[in-house]
């Protein structure tokens, strides 16, 4: 019996010992089952990407109460490709954007921010999908600066801003550097310190910079302070590569399919080259001309473009002049020819509201005669050109751009095919022959800056607006009607005072 029991025992204890070998070989093969989701299977779940971005031109901002940035539309874009909801947390400052990664609050930042030496040892990037450089930002006419070792005056830079990062390197090359960090104001509130004559310089990118010339024109360039540098999106570094390595394959395709192209067209495309003198008339005239034809453009721009787009291509073609009149006999605020007057049922061409409206028409026009592989957000640059040398001429061009290898319907591959059509052995090449595409594609840069400008303005108006209306509420006081600001006026008025 002892022997018995004492096999049994040892029989019990082998198959104990294969028991729990079996259980510990089955949990580890299952442990995926029992450890945490990844961080893209955990976006999934809950059902919503957390982006951190900064109010500013270029990444994320309201007009007429729509979102809109080139890092806000690729954030839409990539929620939309993972199927979840995009929840944007928009930060005041680089510093806090930061914070807000390092804490885990924010699943990415895309913020058109920089990728540095030093901000890679905090954070893992995405790919660049496009580059910026610093400039140093002075108001015009003050003295051009030539050498940060002679500086006359003081650089004053965003808290945790690439600004900062950049005179960080820079002071210890120029020991006597004078420079300082606002933890209070963001890039646009100091670039308008600076246009205002209350700041000295600031360092932002060239981005950032041409599109707030179009705001305020009395902002310069000094120089350039180092090389170009990548622009991508942030996270934080994890064990975890599900969501890098999703970004990765997003931005992928994107680049395939040539939508970074089409996104650095709409916000950078039209902003290369900048006319001080332009703008600042342009500025002085929304003053005093385009209030007393705002109505006329709201009117008849209906169903047709936006208003302000409208009254953009009017100062493109006449500088809201009734009178105007070029030396081809063009004539009049939206300068038509007498064939287009006249099928347009324009009888006055010098009357504003004739020709603006017969402007809108035409316009509508060509529009509707674009081909509709073109993308609904761009038929209105193809119709534009069309409005200035000819549909048929638009079309060579579209026709040229495919002969080329490139995209006849993307606008960014078709405005640099235009200026071909100027040259002999490519316009004998197209059915209607030359065409002043140079001129064609310049002209719808112009029509998009003062557009650009407008909504700007219109923008700032009416948040001057809801001011007062909250002021009006609590004093409990209504402003007399004539005090009110009318339409752009008074942000013109202090914009151009200065």
């Amino acid at each position: 019996m002892p022997i018995f029991s004492t096999r049994v025992l040892t029989y019990l204890r082998c198959i104990f010992r294969l028991f729990i070998g079996i259980w510990l070989t089955l949990a580890l093969a299952g442990c995926d089952f029992y450890s945490p989701s990844s961080q893209l299977e955990q976006i999934r779940q809950r059902g919503e990407i957390r982006v951190g971005t900064l109010y500013g031109p270029t990444s994320y901002y309201q007009r007429d109460d729509t979102a809109q940035g080139f890092d806000y539309e690729l954030a839409q874009n990539y929620a939309d490709w993972l199927g979840v909801k995009l929840t944007i947390i928009p930060a005041y400052s680089t510093a806090e954007l930061v914070e807000l990664l390092e804490k885990g609050k924010l699943d990415l930042a895309a913020a058109a921010i920089v990728v540095t030496p030093e901000r890679r040892k905090l954070f893992r990037f995405g790919p660049g999908f496009y580059q910026v450089s610093p400039k140093l930002v002075y108001r015009n006419g003050s003295p051009r600066p030539k050498d940060l070792g002679d500086l006359k005056g003081s650089i004053v830079v965003p808290a945790g801003s690439t600004g900062e990062d950049l005179m960080k390197e820079l002071g210890k090359q120029y020991p006597n550097l004078d420079w300082s960090i606002n933890r209070d104001a963001d890039v646009e509130e100091l670039l308008k310190q600076v246009a205002d004559g209350e700041v000295d310089y600031t360092v932002v990118q060239d981005t950032v910079l041409a599109r707030t010339q179009r705001y305020y024109p009395e902002l310069t360039e000094g120089m350039t302070l180092a090389k170009k540098q990548a622009v991508a999106w942030a996270m934080s570094k994890l064990p975890d590569d599900s969501l890098y390595a999703s970004i990765i394959d997003f931005f992928g395709q994107r680049f395939m399919d040539g939508s970074i192209a089409k996104l650095d067209e709409k916000y950078f495309g039209h902003v290369q080259n900048f006319d001080f003198v332009d703008t600042r008339t342009f500025l002085q005239r929304a003053k005093s001309l385009l209030p007393k034809y705002q109505n006329l453009f709201q009117t008849h721009a209906k169903d047709v473009v936006d208003w302000r787009l409208l009254a953009a291509i009017s100062y493109q073609e006449s500088h809201w002049d009734p009178q105007a009149r070029s030396y081809t006999g063009v004539r009049g605020m939206m300068m038509l020819t007498e064939p287009t007057a006249k099928a347009m049922g324009v009888s006055d061409r010098t009357h504003p509201e004739e020709s603006i409206k017969g402007g809108a028409r035409y316009l509508q026009e060509m529009m509707e005669k674009v081909p509709d592989s073109v993308p609904e957000d761009e038929k209105v640059w193809f119709a534009l050109t069309a409005y200035n040398i000819g549909y048929g001429h638009m079309m060579d061009a579209r026709r040229l751009t495919k002969q080329l290898g490139k995209n006849p319907d993307a606008w960014s591959d078709v405005k640099e095919v235009l200026p071909l059509l100027q040259q002999a052995r490519w316009h004998r090449k197209v059915r209607y022959g030359y065409a002043r595409g140079g001129e064609a594609r310049n002209y719808v840069n112009n029509v998009r800056q003062y557009y650009q400008s407008l909504l700007w303005l219109d923008n700032e108006q009416q948040k001057a607006q809801r001011r007062e209306a909250l002021d009006e509420d609590d004093s409990s006081e209504p402003a007399p009607s004539a005090e009110r600001p009318t339409i752009i006026a008074e942000v013109v008025k202090q914009i151009t005072a200065h």
